[in-house]
């Protein structure tokens, strides 16, 4: 569906990811300092709510001790073992709630959050499970302050629910490819536009015009609203649209960043950054070979991230060289991957052996 500016200025028109209110009206089991922790936890893990009361920081006390909990309960050395131990905390953690009266935290020395006032205009007062609350917090930080990209001239502003890149190999990959690129800067289009990187380089390098799709309503909300009437919105046209949306125009240059893990499980619209299902790449390669001009090239970042986890043994780009019978090889360009910092907990050995990766396709 395509969109446009006066569409995406109402908030209502995109029906944007959010988190869901909470309604109770049962007695919830209060939280505070001095509770029972291991009662809290069983409630927790019997599926009944909790409610932080008195202080902020009694939500981020009840979070620790229930990952000290899970540790101890749970292996979490494997990348597998990782991903249930992720789970289980995510199924618990959302039953631990956090009342808002006034678009307010109705606690203690919490945060102001200014997503709760433009997410949830309808209603003042609700309950949110605490760690969305969490992720509104920080959110809202990089929203207000931008976040620095290293292939950008400035900041970013990433709306509420946007994907945006937190590691920077594969963007600077593909800077460096675009640098050498001599091919016509006409148009092109990015596939999965999320917070702009890929196009906002694109521009950075000459393009004239790009076509930017997402099924994220956040991001064509987002990256119109930061874009607003800048020369960014003079290049950059959106839809909010799966792959190739309603465009029947061919271009010189599809760029797509693609999920690098596949799912086990059904997704959500905030997942479809991260995990890919099994249709997704055959479809996009499909209409690729539509969209894209003769000459023209088709760029993929992607990784070897899960193969080196034993997520996957298939490489679904190498797949659809070997298979599709619509594509060739131009080049691949690699890049190690910055290891993870000593500091962290998680056992990311396989952090050594990752690349990040970038795929040049010609019409076969």
């Amino acid at each position: 569906m395509a969109v446009s500016k006066a569409e995406v200025n109402d908030v209502t028109a995109l029906d944007l990811n959010k988190p869901e209110i909470i309604v109770s009206d049962k007695q919830l089991m209060l939280f505070s300092k001095g509770t029972d922790i291991k009662l809290t936890i069983k409630t927790l893990e019997a599926g009944h709510p909790v409610l932080i009361t008195a202080f902020y920081s009694n939500g981020l006390t009840l979070l620790k001790e229930l990952k000290v909990y899970l540790h101890k309960k749970l292996p979490n050395k494997s990348f597998k073992e990782q991903r249930e131990y992720r789970a289980q905390y995510n199924k618990l953690s959302s039953l631990i709630l956090i009342e808002v009266i006034d678009h307010k935290l109705a606690v203690k020395k919490g945060p102001a959050i200014g997503w709760l006032e433009k997410l949830y205009p309808e209603t003042s007062n609700f309950l949110l499970p605490f760690v969305k609350v969490q992720g509104l917090n920080s959110a809202w930080q990089w929203y207000e302050n931008g976040i620095t990209i290293p292939v950008l001239r400035n900041k970013i502003h990433p709306y509420y629910g946007t994907y945006f890149p937190t590691r920077f190999d594969h963007l600077i990959l593909f800077d460096n490819w675009l640098k050498r690129y001599e091919g016509p800067k006409k148009s092109a289009i990015d596939v999965g536009i999320g917070s702009g990187v890929l196009s906002f380089q694109m521009v950075k390098h000459g393009f004239q015009t790009v076509y930017g799709t997402d099924t994220n309503p956040n991001a064509i909300f987002g990256l119109t609203e930061s874009m607003k009437d800048t020369k960014l919105s003079r290049k950059i046209t959106l839809e909010y649209a799966s792959l190739f949306g309603k465009s029947k125009k061919q271009t010189e240059l599809i760029v797509f960043n693609p999920p690098w893990l596949p799912t086990s499980s059904r997704l959500n619209r905030l997942d479809e950054a991260i995990y890919y299902n099994e249709t997704l790449f055959p479809d996009f390669f499909e209409g690729a070979k539509q969209q894209l001009l003769p000459d023209g090239k088709l760029v993929l970042l992607f990784s070897n991230l899960a193969e080196i986890t034993e997520v996957s043994k298939t490489h679904p780009i190498e797949k659809e060289l070997a298979e599709g019978g619509r594509f060739v090889l131009e080049k691949c360009l690699k890049r190690k991957v910055k290891l993870s910092s000593d500091k962290t907990k998680r056992d990311q050995h396989w952090r050594a052996l990752e690349e990040v990766e970038l795929w040049i396709l010609t019409h076969k």
